[in-house]
This record gives C-alpha cells, structure tokens and sequence, in this order.
C-alpha cells in the first residue's frame, strides 16, 4: 500500500484502504473516550473522592456521639456530683462579713499551735470567676513539729484556707535553737458579690 496515492481528503474517507479507516476510526474513538474522562469522568471521580472522605468523617462523628449517648447517663451523674461539691466549695467561702473574723482565726490558730508571727499582711483581693482570692502574707516562728500542726489547724478551719509558697529554714544560720522560720502565702476565698457563679450552686445556695 502506497500511502503517497491515497487520497487524504476527508471528504474521499470512503476510497480509504480498510486499514486506514480502521486506524482512523481507532483513533477517533481514543480521543472521544478521552475527552469523556477529561471533562466528565474526572469531576465525578473527584466527587466521589470527596464523598467517600466524608463518609469517613460522618462515621467517625457519629461513633463519637453514639459513645456519648451510650455514656450520657454517666455524665449526667458526673455532672450531679460536681455541682454538689462545688455547692459544698462555695458554701464554705466566707462572705464579706466573715472575712474579718477568718483571718482572726487564722492568727489565733497560729498562736495556738506556740507560734509567734512576725509578719500577718493581708493582700488586696485577687479577682476570679465569680470568686475572689484574699491573699495572705505570713512570717512565723517556731518548732518544726508547730508548723506542721499550725498547717493542720488551717486546714481544719470551717472555711476554705489553702497555704502556698511555703519556705522553711533555720531561724539561725547554725540551726542550734531548734526553732524555724517559715514564710508562706495563705489564701481564702470569698464569693464576689456582683460575679455570675454557677446557676446550679448560686440557686441552692439560696433556697438553703
């Protein structure tokens, strides 16, 4: 076959040798099948990527959300229980009558336990939530054993105390007089009369 004697006109396709028109044909369909996968196949093979990305992602939620309901009476119950001790937390808070005679509870209960104080200074109020921190600056002396029993007494108290900060040493350099000096921040706590607190202890408190 001489391809130099074939008419190549497209409209003479008719008078092409049969393995002309089947290589043509052959070629034609290729770029038919390929123009169908460029401009449609391909931005459905994407959609479907990105369903099936989502598919996995719904799965995952709902497994997440289906454990939750599993558990819900659970954290309902985890719930109770942290508003009742949190109740508990803000009913122990001295109100702002109380403070002055917490922090002579404090002092007295360091005196109690044969301490002398050498520093008692009250802070400015640390703001909160709906609480506020009262600071406390203390400097005693005493007997190891004294110390520990006035940390025990503070804890001890009706109202929330907590002692922070804590220095011990000698009172003198040689350690011969048996006696320390510890230095410490102690804090109670008071609840802001204009914060939001919690619904849930700020109603019981005031049914009670």
């Amino acid at each position: 076959m001489n391809l130099s004697e074939i008419n190549w006109d497209p409209n003479a396709a008719g008078t092409w040798p049969l393995p002309i028109k089947a290589a043509t044909i052959a070629l034609i369909c290729v770029l038919v099948f390929g123009a169908g996968v460029y401009y449609d196949t391909l931005d459905q093979l994407a959609e479907l990527d990105a369903s099936e990305k989502k598919e996995v992602e719904l799965k995952q939620s709902f497994e997440i959300k289906q454990k939750k309901a599993i558990n819900l009476e659970d954290y309902q119950q985890q719930l109770e229980q942290i508003e009742v001790e949190l109740e508990q937390m803000i009913r122990q808070m001295p109100t702002q009558e109380e403070v002055a005679s917490l922090l002579i509870d404090i002092s007295q209960t360091g005196l109690a336990s044969g301490l002398e104080f050498r520093l008692f200074k009250p802070d400015a109020p640390v703001r909160k939530d709906f609480y506020s921190e009262l600071p406390i600056k203390i400097e005693v002396i005493g007997r190891y054993e004294d110390l520990g029993l006035f940390i025990s007494g503070l804890a001890s108290l009706p109202r929330i105390v907590t002692v922070h900060d804590v220095n011990i040493a000698p009172e003198d350099k040689e350690g011969k007089g048996g006696k320390m000096v510890m230095n410490a921040l102690v804090k109670t706590y008071n609840e802001a009369a204009d914060a939001a607190a919690p619904v849930t202890a700020k109603k019981k408190r005031g049914q009670k």
